[in-house]
């Protein structure tokens, strides 16, 4: 490219392509439980669950907690999870009640969700690329923004 050249704009990263992103980390990097990141401190890229890839996709490292992030991104980074959420409620609604039959939680947690004994990284992947999808489908209109 020219000096003289006007550089190319890229369009608006939207929650759905975080979404994605942390879909490919995770089948790049690998997939954990139990923690955002594994416990390896020398792997710049570890494996990571749900939220942790979310935070890898916003902030491009290591998310220990959202209150760390630059306000930009922690608003990027809630967002992006409350999509999420929102996608698992309505299709793997996990509901935890206490022992007097009380629901303990209306939202269906993500961190609960992935830490599910019974969970695959298939699912956790296919769970993200999907909520992606009904973003989209929510809020683009032939591949522009609404």
């Amino acid at each position: 490219m020219k000096a003289t050249q006007t550089p190319p704009t890229t369009g608006m990263v939207t929650p759905a392509d975080l979404l994605r992103m942390a879909a490919l980390y995770l089948r790049r990097h690998g997939w954990h439980q139990g923690t955002y990141y594994s416990t390896d401190p020398g792997t710049l890229t570890p494996p990571a669950c749900a939220v942790g890839a979310i935070g890898m996709a916003c902030a491009g490292h290591r998310v220990e907690h959202f209150y760390g992030l630059d306000p930009d991104t922690q608003v990027t980074f809630r967002q992006t999870v409350g999509i999420l959420t929102v996608y698992l409620d309505a299709t793997a609604p996990v509901f935890f009640i206490d022992e007097d039959g009380y629901l303990l939680d209306e939202h269906t947690s993500p961190y609960s969700w992935n830490d599910d004994p019974t969970r695959t990284a298939e699912q956790v992947i296919t769970a993200l690329e999907a909520a992606a999808t009904e973003w989209d489908r929510l809020h683009t209109a032939g591949g522009e923004n609404r």
